[in-house]
């Protein structure tokens, strides 16, 4: 097919490089403008970009797509190369802005008045089985929620949130060691292979849209880099899986003798906490770890970090800043 691609971080590289390998045309790429990052703050493009150029596509990099909005004039030229490339669908994998009515209305799923010039709309690939985790950050919720399953739907756009009709739906487990990072790229991987086989169907005429369940919807907002502050009164089982759902962002951290500390890896500890215990408190430290007391239980921490070193086992971490039974653990001050 000749498709449009709108999409912009690693998840959404990995599917146009799927599309491409696919065979499938791409007329035009929509990605987020550069963005400052590292330590220079210089501006950097997205992987969609970088992938986008490195195959020679047209890119085109619109702040806004409302016509309406603070830059009209990036949406208007954004409405003429979307017009101009006659494509047969959109294919949005986190692309990161809302497409408005007049982009679905283009891409023909606008309504029996839209002026449509594509046949089969907006195609979205979104990492949760919906309607489950509609959102933002659907793969950070779902481990933080403690969710054994996820997976990949392949949603036919409308105006609403997440909220458009099913059209493929494949599963994964969620295993005890999965990190927002290593779900993601299975993730990746398979919403790649689901678009291709989707538009395969929708060639072949084979399409058959299911409308989502009204029961069971749930919302994945946005991470905030503030969530990353540890709250050592919850349970242990709680804060090691937010621990994983913040790998590689926002990183789970705590402050131990005013140093702020990032947690990286742990698991729930087999030890009983102690009548008396204080929330946050180092009750042990030996090979396997730091065992620190919770709200309920005992986390034992794994893997730590300090600003500007490297992340370290804990045996390691210990020995270059010695952590001792009775320190304790709290929340970093937010700036």
């Amino acid at each position: 097919m000749r498709l449009i691609f709108a999409g912009t971080p690693e998840f959404a590289r990995v599917a146009l490089a799927r599309l491409v390998d696919a065979g499938h045309e791409i007329a035009l790429v929509l990605t987020q403008p550069d963005r400052p990052a590292g330590r220079g703050m210089k501006l950097q493009a997205s992987a969609v970009k970088q992938a986008a150029l490195d195959l020679q596509l047209p890119v085109l990099q619109p702040r806004s797509l409302r016509l309406d909005g603070k830059f009209p004039q990036d949406a208007a030229q954004a409405r003429q190369a979307i017009e101009q490339a006659q494509a047969q669908a959109m294919v949005v994998a986190a692309y990161g802005l809302i497409l408005p009515q007049w982009v679905l209305d283009t891409m023909g799923r606008g309504g029996a008045d839209a002026p449509a010039l594509a046949k089969f709309g907006c195609l979205n690939i979104h990492a949760s089985l919906l309607p489950r985790w509609r959102g933002a950050a659907p793969i950070h919720r779902a481990i933080e929620a403690g969710d054994t399953h996820t997976g990949v739907t392949i949603m036919q756009m409308d105006a609403g949130l997440d909220t458009g009709d099913m059209l493929f739906m494949h599963n994964t487990p969620i295993t005890a060691r999965d990190t927002t990072a290593t779900l993601h790229d299975r993730l990746a991987d398979l919403g790649g292979k689901l678009i291709v086989l989707a538009l395969n169907e929708a060639a072949a005429g084979r399409l058959k849209p299911v409308r989502q369940p009204a029961e069971g919807v749930s919302y994945a907002h946005k991470i905030e880099k503030a969530e990353s502050l540890v709250d050592w009164s919850q349970p242990a089982s709680v804060i090691e899986r937010r621990i994983r759902a913040f790998d590689p962002f926002p990183c789970a951290s705590g402050s131990l003798g005013g140093e702020a500390i990032k947690l990286w890896k742990s698991h729930v500890d087999a030890m009983n906490r102690p009548a008396g215990a204080v929330d946050g408190e180092v009750l042990l430290v030996n090979d396997e770890g730091v065992h620190v007391a919770c709200g309920d239980g005992v986390l034992c921490l794994t893997e730590l970090q300090r600003a500007g070193a490297k992340r370290l086992p804990a045996a390691d971490f210990v020995r270059g800043f010695p952590v001792g039974q009775g320190a304790r653990f709290v929340a970093p001050a937010t700036t």
